[in-house]
């Protein structure tokens, strides 16, 4: 389908793809298996100014926004869902400080997060907070000029190897969501450490770590926003980013389908090509509809918050929720036309697979979307209602 993409999103998508294809293809299957950290692809992304395409240009970046961060995501994505965490797990880290940072913060942190020599991370989940994410924890006391941290923070995507963190902590207890205040806390900060690198199902090119704050002293003008805004930064963040989540999914799904397709033309059984059954021809169908239908709403999520709409939860949570249930069910499907080839690590799709799955689990798994998008179309009903 034509997208109407302009001719800077065309070149970006294209030069993209040839990233991929040249620097993540070749090592996809080595990182899978050893789970290391793709530094020398970070700086081939960094050199090809990628980091910076959702960035204002007067913080160095390309001036895009959500749409050309999608792009990116997706055509990363299409060869390994997990080494494009290295792109986009960065821009979660650093959209709380494009969108509610002080002019100062964005000065000093967005340029080296859009040339790509720091990347970012974001920290809310803990053991005892992952679908209540107002139930954290770890807890902030103003001392003089400085916070002083202590607790944890679990499952942080990029926890390790990015150099600035977006950590959200409570500052108030017996606030609620009114008691949690979103900082800037630098890799190097003294009291600040990591845990073990989790051993995962998927994205094992991507590092996942526990963040554990000891008497961590972050300076109080690394605040974002203001002290109790914190609950605010991290839901109007997920705003923004979860259709970069969808094109992830949308990526890896896409990602499958190539290779289910091309396998159904060349496998032969009974005389035959595979992809001349009406069976094996119905699924690509399934596949290709639902894929392109994800798109559809992946790119109209991206289009809506770039042109500056305020209420913007319910489609960012729509994309985010279809784009990764389509994800899960076209590689699902793709390990089912290789058969039994499908389910050997030396075919790519059973990768794929295992990658699809976080997509509907993190930044809110796909029952929390659903809440979000159910509560939203109440409201809505309501206010039609009201209105006739």
């Amino acid at each position: 389908m034509n997208y109407f993409l302009t001719e800077e999103q065309e070149m970006l998508r294209e030069l993209c793809a040839q990233i991929a294809r040249e620097k993540f293809l070749p090592v996809r299957e080595e990182l899978d298996e050893t789970g290391e950290f793709p530094r020398d692809i970070v700086k081939a992304i960094a050199a090809s100014d990628i980091y910076g395409v959702y960035i204002p240009e007067e913080y160095g970046g390309f001036g895009g926004g959500v749409m050309e961060m999608c792009i990116a995501t997706e055509e990363f994505s299409r060869v390994c869902g997990g080494i494009a965490l290295a792109f986009s797990a960065s821009a979660l880290g650093a959209y709380p400080i494009l969108l509610f940072g002080s002019d100062d913060q964005k000065k000093k942190y967005l340029p080296p997060i859009a040339e790509g020599s720091k990347l970012a991370a974001f920290a809310l989940t803990e053991a005892n907070a992952g679908s209540d994410a107002g139930a954290i924890e770890t807890k902030a006391e103003l001392d003089g000029g400085h916070y002083v941290l202590n607790g944890t923070k679990q499952w942080i995507t990029g926890g390790g190897e990015a150099d600035v963190y977006t950590v959200f902590v409570r500052t108030k207890k017996g606030a609620g969501i009114r008691g949690i205040t979103a900082l800037i806390v630098e890799k190097d900060t003294p009291g600040f450490t990591f845990g073990k690198k989790e051993d995962k199902m998927g994205i094992r090119a991507s590092t996942t770590r526990e963040l554990i704050f000891q008497d961590c002293r972050v300076p109080k003008e690394n605040v974002i926003g203001r002290e109790g805004m914190g609950f605010l930064v991290g839901m109007r963040t997920f705003d923004q980013s979860r259709p970069g989540v969808a094109a992830q999914a949308l990526g890896i799904a896409q990602g499958a389908f190539d290779e289910a397709a091309k396998y159904a033309r060349h496998r032969e059984q009974f005389g035959q090509p595979i992809a001349s059954f009406q069976g094996i021809q119905f699924m690509l169908a399934d596949m290709a509809t639902q894929i392109e239908a994800a798109r559809c709403l992946v790119y109209q999520a991206a289009r809506t918050i770039d042109a500056g709409a305020r209420d913007v939860g319910k489609i960012s949570a729509m994309a985010k929720l279809f784009a990764s249930d389509v994800a899960m069910k076209v590689t699902t499907d793709a390990v089912q036309v290789l058969g039994g080839y499908g389910y050997m690590k030396e075919y790519p799709v059973e990768k794929m697979m295992r990658d699809a799955k976080i997509t509907q689990i993190y930044e809110g798994t796909n029952q929390i979307q659903r809440v979000v998008i159910g509560s939203q179309v109440v409201k809505e009903s309501a206010a039609k209602e009201k209105k006739e």
